[in-house]
């Protein structure tokens, strides 16, 4: 859906102007509360993101991740990067011994301290106008009252029936009598709205040094999780330099290591380089051998550069590794949510939050509600690994936010699921938009990922909707690669939000008809 900021009544008319788009219209919804109370983009964006860990929980959670760029009105851009961090009692010996040479992809192991919260706190210490509390007014409403199940949860309840059904607490929230909560019937969470008023009462430290973390941490424990509640104390949310890259007249920014925002500047990059004139045409084929080169960088070299020496001119320029890549590679069917603002201010937010698979760990906290990530489970137990596993280090991470300015102003904010083809989704997003389309149909456009999809995939693997342009079919096959055609507008293939700006105060919002999402748009005084 694409709304343009055309004033319509008095009443609907601002002194500020913005813009807000996300995967659930719930969650749009929070974010125009937001606007209307007099809140900002920050404000806007936060207020969403507390509603979405209520309306989507097979996509993110209280217990997942968040990599945020935030734009000030001075036009300096800040990454805030709250993935979170292996237990400092982790014993990879041990783990070794459980789990053979690689890490499970659910359960309790694969929990790191959940880094969300701590993100909402640098997000709102950038310029949230609204007291703290007031961002999770329709949040608490929406777990305590209940919301209708949208299409997208309905299908991952479905699919992950026999996770949940293997756990008490996601069990008693998303079964009834046995069967999955069907589209439309009605998700009551009260456990997570009594979590959320203490949080909106207490503030941030309530989860990391409160009685919330406090009865979460007791809670894992009982399960045989390494985390403690010193572990949770003493995580911090990182507030860093984005990386960024000037292409064709603009400047693309999105977060550094330990994130694969890199990717979508070393493809940019080298499509400059190499010449490449029709990417998303006839010269496609080029297209997917960076997508595919990027993707060997990633699983060889990522890892958190607090704990290895990161080249990031290699990530960026350096030449291909060779080798055959690697099998490794999965894109979730659900584990993310984007969300970007931006107002007449100067402020803007692409910011990603998740749970990584569908439903994370599989294991929810039924005294606090809380549903737990997954994002252990992409360390390496291999000791030749730069991403080896050890304690208080950060996973390799698919979160990605994508800023898109030109000269001193903001041109798009940029935000998708997709997990390990986030970077693709950015790239097809970007040069769509720098080509004149709109945001609508920007999102609306057909996709094409590089890599596997299932554990039988190999790493050449390209996902292409039917709907792609037939050059580019064709193009795509010269890369040899195994071609698998999908439907259109195909749910895992991402959900891409777009806030187009310009610089006179002008919105549109585009949000990705792949999810249940909406744009809103507040007009121009």
């Amino acid at each position: 859906m694409t709304m343009i900021s055309t004033p319509t009544s008095e009443s609907s008319v601002t002194a500020r102007s913005g813009a807000i788009a996300t995967s659930h219209s719930l969650a749009t919804a929070a974010g125009e509360a937001a606007y209307a109370a007099g809140g900002n983009a920050i404000d806007a964006a936060l207020a969403a993101a507390a509603a979405l860990a209520v309306v989507y929980p097979h996509n993110t959670a209280l217990g997942g991740d968040l990599v945020a760029l935030v734009r000030t009105p001075e036009g300096r851009v800040h990454c805030v990067n709250a993935t979170g961090v292996a237990a400092q009692n982790v014993d990879i010996t041990e783990l070794r011994k459980r789990h053979g040479g690689q890490l499970p992809q659910r359960g309790v192991d694969t929990i790191t301290v959940p880094g969300t919260i701590s993100g909402w706190k640098e997000i709102s210490r950038l310029g949230a106008e609204l007291p703290w509390a007031e961002q999770f007014n329709l949040s608490i409403q929406y777990a305590a009252e209940g919301v209708p199940v949208s299409h997208s949860l309905a299908e991952a309840l479905i699919n992950g029936r026999d996770l949940i059904a293997r756990d008490p607490g996601m069990n008693s929230i998303f079964l009834s009598d046995g069967q999955p909560l069907g589209e439309g019937a009605l998700l009551q969470q009260p456990a997570l709205a009594r979590t959320l008023s203490t949080l909106a009462k207490g503030g941030p430290d309530e989860f990391y040094r409160g009685e919330i973390g406090r009865t979460l941490v007791d809670g894992l424990s009982r399960l045989g999780s390494a985390l403690t509640f010193d572990d949770f104390a003493d995580y911090q949310a990182e507030v860093c330099e984005p990386i960024s890259l000037e292409y064709r007249g603009h400047r693309v920014h999105t977060s550094p290591p330990n994130t694969q925002g890199f990717i979508l500047l070393r493809v940019l990059k080298m499509l400059d380089e190499l010449g490449i004139q029709d990417p998303l045409g006839r010269d496609a084929d080029s297209l997917g051998r960076l997508f595919f080169d990027g993707n060997r960088f990633r699983e060889e070299l990522l890892a958190d550069p607090r704990f290895t020496a990161l080249d990031l001119d290699q990530l960026l320029q350096g030449a291909s590794l060779g080798g055959e890549g690697t099998g490794n590679i999965q894109i979730p069917t659900g584990d993310t949510v984007g969300i970007a603002a931006a107002d007449s201010d100067g402020l803007a937010v692409s910011l990603i939050q998740s749970i990584y698979f569908s439903f994370g760990s599989g294991i929810l906290e039924p005294t606090t509600g809380i549903l737990m990530q997954n994002r252990g489970m992409s360390f390496s137990l291999d000791a030749d690994s730069p991403n080896i596993l050890a304690p208080g280090k950060r996973p390799s991470h698919t979160l990605m936010p994508v800023l898109v300015t030109q000269g001193e102003h903001l041109r798009w904010a940029n935000a998708t699921m997709g997990g390990k083809g986030q970077p693709q989704i950015h790239t097809q997003a970007i040069l769509r938009l720098l080509a004149g389309a709109t945001p609508e149909d920007t999102v609306s456009s057909a996709r094409w990922i590089v890599g596997p999809h299932v554990p039988t995939d190999g790493p050449e693997t390209v996902y292409v909707e039917t709907d792609t342009a037939p050059e580019a079919k064709e193009a795509i096959l010269k890369t040899g690669f195994a071609v698998h055609e999908i439907p259109p507008l195909t749910d895992w293939m991402g959900h891409l939000q777009i806030v187009a700006a310009q610089p006179d105060g002008i919105f549109t919002a585009a949000s990705d008809p792949r999810s249940d999402g909406s744009a809103f748009v507040v007009p121009r005084a």
